[in-house]
């Protein structure tokens, strides 16, 4: 039975968090002017009203502004029991009179804090909650929690079983086209619920041990294509993205794009053994009246009103479960194990295009294989690592808080470069007679399955063109379950001469980072092995090469305590390359001849390397 679940997540933001320069139209504003609290605290009624009457349950995370406001507090305790929310408690909107006397600072990010602040903040916070509603919080929140303070939340309040922790690709291409105005930087983290480790939220629990304790929620449910390629505040199941994206028509006021995003995302059930997830997270500051958004308020309203009605269309026929995150964590710990992966088959809505992304993410690796070149991989995030990763004031990440990347063809040119060098791609070149062709620049159509802990995606067969030589090549993606392996099978199903032979050049192009900027790269260590011999170098930037007949090929990244190989079945010659300052990545790779009916097997593998 598909099962699609729904958070629906309403805080009574009493100051909104940009109000001091836009609601004050370029002059200091008051935070504790009257008129913006009621107007906040209109804005949160006003969109519970909207939930309500449309049959969908809430979790209101009371904000630390909010547990001062009497108001507030009653009207979370009258909706929890009459509509049956829940009341939580956010680590957002902690601005307020209270928090600035107390604390002297105006930030407000609870990642971006000392570890000290930290705990002190979360105390104050929880113990003011508990004055106000004689119980700790199920529930809680950021736009991101690092692990060392949600570890410190379950511990200090065990209570806690769900919470908010990153947004989607909220990384670089946010941050430019935030005109380089804040800094919150984390990419590389699960689309989908998940269960953090506690030694890395971004990075899944593998096992008990591991567990955090804890199940993660993203914030909002971002488009998997339209935010790896673009921005991804404006493509989200968030009305007011969608309006800030510019994705509707001007006249008449609709938006079939954010349905067709909610359905997607209902649609990823086939891919996850019948469950999906959707979840809409909006404070009151975008139905501000004061001019803060691009739109009017009027149509900020409709958009907030359409989206609720259609979940509540949904509901109605049976398409759609609303819960709250605390009941939404029970039930997700219920039906999932530590191993099972998120698959999204994903494609293009907002253009319209043949472009398709494959997404997948499990305790070892997150990575995206793109159909529009020939199912390249063009993200890979090696959560094996479980890179610790702490963040905040004090240690050597006050902002970035992504999980470093081996692979990202956006902030590393991927197959398409300069007039030098090479991006980071995992691709397959195929060479006869001297004449190469890379798969990247194909288009294919990928189909899923599940076979038994497998999943696997076949592609559709692509025709090469050589001079003198047609083939027709089809790729089968396998991802075992439990493992950290890619195991890729390419075919030639036929051949314009049965008797002539290609060879096929599987390749991983790499570095890490988080960022577009270079990484020292000089500790990095390529090998090559084939159990009678071992050989490798020191990175040093020297453009060196070499190569061993049959084995593997492995690059030894100390930064990210990973280790990345490359391994092939049958007759076959494994390679390094190594970059220089122009082109600062590595290659590891494998050649070998096939032919007509004929297949090249290769394992990408990743492992922690301390």
């Amino acid at each position: 039975m598909e099962r699609f679940i729904l958070n629906v997540i309403h805080r009574p933001e009493m100051v909104p968090e940009y109000a001091e320069k836009v609601t004050g139209h370029g002059k200091e504003e008051n935070i504790s002017r009257k008129a913006l609290l009621t107007e906040s605290l209109d804005i949160f009624k006003t969109q519970q009203a909207i939930a309500h009457k449309n049959g969908i349950k809430t979790t209101i995370q009371m904000t630390y502004a909010s547990l001062f406001n009497a108001e507030a507090v009653a009207l979370a305790k009258e909706h929890h029991e009459q509509y049956g929310d829940e009341i939580a408690l956010s680590l957002l909107g902690l601005p307020c009179k209270e928090f600035r006397d107390k604390y002297k600072t105006k930030d407000f990010c609870i990642w971006m804090f000392s570890m000290e602040d930290k705990k002190a903040i979360v105390t104050d916070v929880f113990e003011k909650f508990h004055e106000q509603f004689g119980f700790y919080p199920a529930s809680t929140g950021s736009y991101y929690l690092d692990a060392d303070l949600t570890n410190f939340i379950k511990e200090k309040y065990p209570s806690v079983k769900c919470a908010v922790a990153t947004c989607w690709e909220e990384g670089p291409k946010a941050y430019h086209t935030c005109n380089n105005s804040w800094y919150t930087l984390f990419d590389g983290g699960p689309w989908n619920p998940w269960i953090p480790s506690k030694q890395n939220t971004h990075a899944p629990a593998a096992n008990e041990a591991e567990d955090s304790g804890i199940v993660a929620i993203p914030h909002l449910s971002r488009d998997l294509l339209a935010c790896f390629d673009g921005n991804g505040s404006n493509f989200g199941t968030h009305p007011q993205n969608v309006l800030r994206g510019m994705i509707y028509d001007p006249d008449t006021w609709e938006y079939p794009y954010l349905y067709n995003l909610i359905d997607q995302y209902r649609s990823l059930g086939k891919y996850n053994d019948g469950y999906s997830y959707n979840m809409m997270f909006v404070g009151p500051g975008w139905m501000n009246k004061m001019g803060r958004w691009e739109a009017p308020y009027e149509l900020l309203l409709k958009s907030y009103e359409d989206g609720m009605a259609y979940y509540a269309k949904l509901k109605a026929e049976g398409k759609l479960e609303d819960m709250t995150m605390a009941r939404f964590a029970d039930f997700y710990r219920a039906g999932h194990t530590y191993t099972q992966p998120e698959c999204a088959l994903w494609r293009d809505i907002l253009y319209g295009s043949d472009k398709q992304y494959f997404w997948y993410a499990d305790p070892y690796l997150r990575c995206c294989l793109d159909m529009n070149q020939g199912g390249a991989m063009i993200d890979l995030r090696p959560y094996v690592a479980k890179l610790y990763w702490p963040v905040g004031i004090g240690t050597p990440h006050v902002q970035d808080a992504s999980y470093p990347f081996l692979i990202q063809a956006n902030y590393r040119a991927g197959y398409f470069t300069h007039y030098a060098g090479e991006g980071t791609i995992r691709s397959c070149k195929l060479t006869h007679k001297g004449e190469e062709v890379d798969l990247c620049l194909t288009r294919t159509w990928a189909h899923f399955a599940k076979q038994g802990t497998t999943r696997v995606l076949t592609l559709e067969p692509v025709e090469i063109k050589f001079a003198d030589l047609t083939v027709k090549v089809q790729t089968v993606f396998e991802f075992e379950e439990g493992s950290s392996v890619v195991k890729t099978c390419r075919r030639i199903l036929e051949s314009s001469d049965p008797a002539a032979k290609v060879e096929l050049n599987e390749y991983i192009t790499a570095c890490y980072g988080t960022t577009e900027y270079p990484e020292d790269m000089t500790s990095v260590v390529l090998g090559l092995q084939n159990g009678q011999e071992e050989r490798s170098l020191q990175y040093a930037y020297r453009c060196r090469e070499d190569e061993m007949a049959g084995g593997e090929a492995s690059a030894l990244v100390p930064p990210i305590e990973t280790r990345v190989t490359l391994a092939a079945a049958g007759e076959h010659t494994a390679y390094y390359k190594e970059g220089y300052a122009f082109s600062p990545m590595f290659t590891l790779g494998a050649k070998g001849e096939i032919g007509q009916g004929e297949e090249m097997v290769t394992w990408l593998r990743l492992e922690k390397a301390n």
